[in-house]
């Protein structure tokens, strides 16, 4: 039987609203607490813009509060751990972050998020004639096929998401415009996870999943959830190359494509894996001939201590590099 997971927490049921007092003070003054509600809005946003609120369930540090910033989120909704925020949360954060312009509503693609976003964005249109917008990423390829992208859920793509929506928040005058930017990046991204070790949820310490010593689990959920099989744990190499196959064929890349190249660690993996595994995907893009405009290697999508990763792939054309090279600042993830 797997052993309760350990952690170094004070009452479990307070860990949401500790971590996002801590949050706030690792901010340094950039962004807020929204009383009564475990939401986070920015301190400096302009007069006039159009507003970008993301969110979802906390155990998936730094994701999602911890990308408010410049040209990232303006603002994110906290749920409970693996849970979705509650309506009343998204729509004190959405009356918070808007502008004028509207607000563009994303996050990952889970049922929970799903109802509870869609029921903020009829409310804030009804009772306060704020214009909603949703883009929900469903960038996991294991998750369905192809022909049913609709259904797949939103892994580590979240993070080119925000990035580019952020960034295009930032810059375009209409929320129409910044819809049109974030649904040409989520139609051209792919991600696929491996998992070697289970989380854990805090409040009850149990494992979300088992895996046995010697497996793996290629295909895994953000929270837990199967993946399309599992197996005998394979070399690195081995690993990467079956999670590319899928990947490469799906949107399919192909030769002469640009992309953006993501290796994300579930929680607990080293960078010496990451990096390993780096060096195999470009071995990979090279012999496809695809060329990789950057390299995002780290810790952004967890599922507390799940020992894995994930791979994303993000084609781009002038338009996506443009708003995902502006530089971003937050606690979670920074480039300048």
């Amino acid at each position: 039987m797997a052993r309760p997971a350990k952690k170094i927490l004070n009452d479990p049921k307070n860990v949401v609203a500790e971590m996002i007092e801590g949050l706030v003070l690792a901010n340094d003054g950039r962004v807020a607490k929204l009383p009564k509600h475990n939401a986070l809005v920015r301190t400096d946003l302009p007069d006039s813009k159009v507003a970008l609120l993301i969110g979802g369930g906390s155990g998936h540090e730094p994701l999602f509060h911890g990308f408010v910033g410049r040209n990232l989120g303006d603002g994110a909704a906290c749920g409970q751990v693996f849970a979705a925020p509650s309506p009343d949360t998204i729509v004190e954060a959405a009356k918070a972050v808007h502008r004028g312009k509207g607000v563009l509503f994303l996050y990952g693609n889970y049922a929970g998020d799903n109802m509870n976003f869609d029921m903020a964005a009829e409310m804030l249109e009804e009772d306060e004639g704020i214009t909603v917008r949703t883009v929900r990423v469903t960038d996991d390829v294991a998750a369905a096929p192809p022909e049913r992208t609709h259904d797949r859920r939103g892994i580590a793509g979240d993070v080119y998401m925000i990035k580019i929506t952020g960034g295009a928040a930032s810059e375009l005058d209409t929320l129409d415009e910044v819809e049109r930017v974030a649904r040409k990046a989520v139609a051209n991204l792919r991600s696929m996870a491996v998992a070697v070790a289970a989380g854990s949820i805090p409040e009850t310490g149990k494992l979300t999943f088992e895996l046995a010593d010697d497996e793996i689990e290629i295909g895994m959920g953000a929270h837990g959830e199967a993946g399309v099989y599992r197996q005998k744990l394979a070399s690195a190499d081995s690993v990467a190359d079956q999670m590319m196959e899928q990947i490469l064929a799906d949107l399919p890349f192909r030769r002469g494509d640009e992309i953006a190249l993501m290796i994300n660690n579930l929680g607990a993996t080293t960078m010496m894996e990451m990096l390993i595994v780096n060096r195999r995907i470009r071995q990979i893009c090279d012999r496809e001939g695809i060329s990789v405009h950057r390299t995002d290697v780290g810790t952004w999508v967890t599922t507390q201590e799940m020992a894995g990763f994930s791979i994303t792939l993000l084609k781009l054309d002038d338009e996506l590099k443009h708003y995902l090279d502006l530089p971003a600042e937050s606690v979670g993830y920074s480039r300048m």
